[in-house]
């Protein structure tokens, strides 16, 4: 299997090298050359464990770099928590993916990542830097990971005031290989200096940089496996279901998108988004007009430049292609702060404000696609945005063991302005 960029130079790349670069020398994004259409039937699928499963899909991506022993071993090691269904109606589930240590769906990616990046270390190269930047659980699932793993050092970037209270803490408490940037800016300030440092040649010839935001391949492949369970659960491999995703940085929905070719799948999807509605327009008009992302109360999701559009678009071209598979609807804070309230009132199902959006946006694609059954993907335990819930239900969700010794830690982060050359002065500093 070889590895290209997104911006189409020609130059290949091992899954290993992909991986450890995180982002093509180009700028663009890298991407299989093709997606490995699975030997086995569908039924024959359903045949093997969920760990069985989870390496013959993906072995194909990853053989030039690892045994099937190896990978094997990572992936009991990784997936080890579930991701249970909850059927709410008839043409309605929800596919939690909260289970993980840090209590979102990031967890897959987040330890898939860590533990290759592991494997793939070779003694007397350069320390090894992970560069994140996080608009909530992207940053605690990293941090978690990654603080088990010797010899990497980790730097997150986050915008200060616009990520929970819990996330904070989940991101900020670490220490040892762990460091917090608090950027007096937006997600979007924040992921603008991690690619501005990755195309830093003098940061490169000194530090073996790597991402591990959904720019890195290794996040993605592991998150198409839980589209595959949750098919397989309800023995969906047709054309009867329309995942609805909510969207942000839009990593969640092109693994759903890589799913569907791995199974050969004629999945329908939903994008489900907040007032950071750019890819909903793209959609409509067929260009991407980036700008300021707004804050929502579904702040995982506030992005204004989707950085995985690049790879939508090199899979399928253009808009009119894309909307053949996916729809997008957004929805206002009141819509969301409604949506919690509904689900609660009608399911006695307790939504996190991004499971809401995609609740939201599984009604209005209910009216186009009146006989498909919806599965909503929930990103995140509601605890995470207990203030949201508050708001909207009058009272706040059980905080679960996991989570109650974070609360007495002391926040550690550096706090900076959103400006490339200050942040590589701190970033130095940190990891010489």
């Amino acid at each position: 299997m070889k590895y290209y960029s997104t911006r189409g130079n020609g130059e290949s790349f091992s899954f290993g090298k992909a991986v450890t670069r995180g982002l093509a020398p180009d700028g663009g994004l890298f991407m299989p050359e093709v997606f490995p259409v699975s030997s086995l039937s569908f039924d024959e699928l359903t045949t093997l464990t969920m760990h069985e499963r989870i390496t013959h899909l993906l072995y194909p991506f990853v053989k030039t770099d690892f045994s099937l022993v190896g990978f094997s071993t990572i992936v009991r090691k990784v997936f080890n928590f579930p991701c249970p269904t909850q059927i709410l109606g008839d043409n309605l589930s929800v596919l939690e993916l909260f289970h993980g240590p840090t209590l979102a769906f990031k967890d897959f990616g987040a330890r898939f990542l860590a533990n290759v990046l592991a494997a793939l270390q070779q003694s007397g190269q350069k320390q090894c830097v992970i560069l994140v930047a996080t608009s909530g659980d992207t940053g605690s699932a990293v941090a978690n990971a990654f603080s088990e793993i010797e010899g990497i050092k980790t730097v997150i970037l986050y915008p200060k005031g616009k990520v929970s209270r819990i996330q904070e803490l989940q991101l900020t408490t670490f220490d040892k290989n762990i460091t917090a940037f608090e950027v007096q800016g937006t997600f979007d300030d924040c992921q603008t200096l991690v690619k501005q440092a990755f195309l830093d040649a003098e940061i490169n010839e000194r530090y073996f940089l790597s991402s591990a935001n959904s720019i890195n391949i290794a996040r993605l492949l592991p998150q198409a496996m839980y589209y595959v369970e949750s098919a397989l659960l309800r023995n969906d491999h047709a054309e009867n279901t329309v995942f609805v995703t909510p969207s942000g940085n839009l990593g969640n929905l092109t693994a759903g998108l890589f799913a569907r070719n791995i199974l050969n799948a004629r999945w329908q999807f939903t994008s489900a988004l907040n007032n950071n509605c750019m890819f909903e327009e793209f959609l409509q008009t067929g260009v991407l007009s980036p700008r300021k992302s707004v804050e929502t109360y579904s702040n995982a999701m506030d992005v204004g430049n989707p950085s995985n559009l690049e790879r939508i678009k090199y899979m399928y071209g253009n808009a009119e292609t894309v909307r053949e598979i996916v729809s997008a609807y957004h929805c206002s804070d009141e819509e969301t702060l409604a949506s919690i309230q509904e689900m609660y009132r009608e399911y006695s199902y307790l939504a996190d404000p991004h499971t809401a959006v995609g609740y939201n946006g599984a009604c209005k694609s209910m009216l186009v696609h009146k006989a498909k059954h919806h599965t909503v993907i929930s990103t995140a335990h509601p605890v995470k945005f207990d203030a949201v819930i508050e708001k909207a239900l009058g009272f706040s969700p059980e905080i679960p063991d996991r989570l109650k010794d974070i609360l007495m830690k002391n926040k550690h982060s550096i706090e900076i302005l959103p400006d490339y050359q200050i942040f590589k002065e701190n970033l130095v500093s940190v990891i010489a």
